[in-house]
């Protein structure tokens, strides 16, 4: 057997395109010659198929819309120089976030990892927000004795 017999030629190589979403049998939809770019075998996020499919409208994103809305609306609070109620507003918002992850089945976007990692990262997040949000200076609505004290110990020790 020659050499060019043994090899195959690039134009005879194809490679399913692991981004493309399946059919019904489970295949992918179209074949390329190039490469992929993603392995095959990791797990397929909750929910399956691409985060937000070719038929996907606005209005079955409302989850991370709300969740983006109040965000955004806290950032711009922020930016207008009403600190104390944006930042509450941002970390509100990532709480909502958490609260629509666990209690619906489908949330299109707004699920990134599985749920017990989005429930605890936006809860997580929201919350630590909502307390720097209170505990911030001049006058703070929260005040955490004990921290005061640490801080103290810290710079002065």
């Amino acid at each position: 057997m020659s050499a060019d017999e043994g090899a195959r030629r690039p134009e005879e190589i194809t490679v399913t395109d692991a981004v493309s979403a399946p059919d019904a049998e489970g295949r992918p939809r179209r074949a390329t010659r190039r490469f992929p770019l993603f392995t095959r075998d990791t797990a397929r996020p909750e929910g399956s198929g691409r985060a937000a499919p070719s038929n996907a409208t606005a209005a079955r994103q409302w989850p991370i819309l709300a969740v983006l809305f109040l965000v955004g609306l806290g950032l711009l609070l922020t930016a207008l120089d009403v600190f104390r109620y944006g930042t509450l507003l941002i970390g509100a918002g990532l709480l909502t976030g958490a609260v629509l992850r666990w209690l619906l089945p489908g949330v299109g976007m707004l699920a990134v990892r599985s749920r017990f990692t989005d429930i605890v990262t936006y809860g997580a997040l929201g919350l630590v927000i909502v307390l720097l949000a209170m505990m911030a200076q001049p006058e703070p609505w929260l005040e955490i004795p004990f921290l005061k004290d640490t801080l103290h110990f810290t710079v002065s020790g």
